[in-house]
């Protein structure tokens, strides 16, 4: 049996799965068959889904939505009120359950306050969704996206700010000092 801090206003469903340190704050509700990992931050009134899953040290700002079909892997920072979608074309009277799209959110990455993303699209490891943005496609790990619909305007470091690539497509993070290389529009870390 884990050890977690819920709020007596937050509702946790039978069949929920709470991970050891997990904080759960007010008006919050965790569904059946959702899974939280160690020390996850759940803000208030934030909805977890049937069948999402939250991997360990996933922090969840205030007033986000998380539909079914959502994985967040380790270290996932989801700002307030950002939500993402589980059908492409909903319709009250149609029910859709059994087409839901699966999106997963890569390892370390930000999604900014207000985002939305759009179902079936991945975001790739250290990914940074700026404020606001609207996912409509796939984003490749480290990259910086901002917009509607999102566009890609740069990367970003494991620490969360912007490369700046040297003629030999060499990028240092000014904060940890990792070094990262840009090589066919992908960008990994070297040190």
């Amino acid at each position: 049996m884990s050890e977690y801090f819920a709020h007596p206003t937050a509702t946790i469903d039978e069949g929920a799965v709470i991970g050891d340190g997990v904080k759960i704050w007010h008006y919050s509700h965790i569904m059946d068959g959702a899974v939280l990992g160690d020390k996850c931050n759940i803000g208030q009134n934030v909805v977890v889904s049937p069948g999402v899953t939250l991997g360990r040290n996933v922090k969840v700002q205030n007033n986000v939505s998380i539909y079914t079909g959502v994985t967040c892997e380790d270290d996932v920072f989801l700002g307030p009120s950002c939500v993402f979608t589980n059908v492409t074309n909903p319709r009250s009277a149609v029910n859709r359950h059994s087409q839901y799209a699966k999106t997963i959110v890569g390892r370390g990455a930000t999604i900014g306050a207000n985002s939305t993303i759009v179902c079936g699209h991945n975001i790739g490891p250290f990914a940074f969704i700026g404020a606001g943005a609207v996912v409509t496609k796939t984003v490749p790990p480290y990259a910086l996206v901002v917009g509607n619909p999102a566009r890609q305007i740069g990367w970003m470091s494991e620490y969360g700010h912007r490369l700046d690539f040297n003629d030999e497509g060499i990028a240092e993070c000014p904060e940890s000092h990792q070094k990262y290389q840009l090589k066919d529009n992908n960008v990994i870390r070297i040190s």
